[in-house]
């Protein structure tokens, strides 16, 4: 059972959605604005917020770099614009997942559930020491959540920091895509696009391209792999 915020507009999908919600035995709020929208996500804790970029005061994306300003709590945007542009967008202004509309209430709960488990912690539990993970520059300290680059911080998305743990886990290893949907983002099924999103915005913040690639490396067809500079020969 999850505490959910519904943030629609349109009240037949509004109520679909509560009704599904309720019947899973959540516990759901629900409001048509974006206003409304920030006024009960500053006054309740809630485990995963559903928003709607079509709302009538301001625009979604808006929306959630106010969310992020005031919280942590998991955002699954729904949204009908499917444009990759669009999608990042939403991604770099903090969502933590998307469903394109029309979407089915299974396609809805898998990435609820999905969302869920990956944000949820143990309250009260003292993290033990915690084992950086290094390659080349890169530190990465998996239960302070923190990476760094040659010693300068590296403001990461969950999704963001999530991959790049996973693949710093096993440095040099190709990692399929599957396997990758599977264990970061914690789904059976999935698109490509999902994880080249991702894969784009990490990149950029490692200061790298993939027609240039330092430290991530893509085999067409195969996976991805996280090396120190240097390591991969030239093509």
């Amino acid at each position: 059972m999850a505490s959910v915020l519904v943030v629609e507009d349109d009240q037949f999908v509004r109520s679909a959605l509560i009704r599904h919600l309720t019947d899973a035995a959540h516990l759901v709020r629900s409001v048509g604005t974006a206003l409304e929208a920030l006024r009960e996500v500053a006054h309740f804790r809630f485990d995963v917020v559903i928003l709607d970029l079509g709302l009538p005061d301001l625009d979604g994306s808006e929306v959630l770099k106010m969310l992020r300003g005031i919280t942590d709590v998991p955002v699954i945007v729904a949204t009908a614009r499917d444009e990759e542009t669009e999608i990042v967008r939403l991604l770099n202004a903090g969502a933590d997942d998307y469903l394109t509309k029309p979407f089915s209430v299974e396609h809805l709960s898998a990435r609820m559930a999905a969302v869920l488990r990956r944000a949820r912690t143990t309250p009260g539990d003292t993290p033990p020491p915690s084992t950086v993970l290094r390659v080349g520059g890169l530190a990465i300290d998996p239960l302070r959540r923190q990476a760094e680059l040659d010693g300068v911080r590296l403001d990461l998305t969950r999704r963001e920091f999530d991959l790049l743990a996973f693949l710093a886990g096993r440095p040099g290893v190709v990692v399929a895509r599957k396997e990758l949907l599977a264990e970061v983002w914690q789904q059976s099924y999935g698109d490509d696009q999902t994880i080249d999103v991702h894969l784009s915005w990490l990149r950029r913040k490692l200061g790298e391209t993939a027609a240039s690639p330092r430290y991530l490396h893509t085999l067409r067809g195969v996976g991805v792999k996280l090396v120190p500079p240097g390591a991969e020969p030239p093509l």
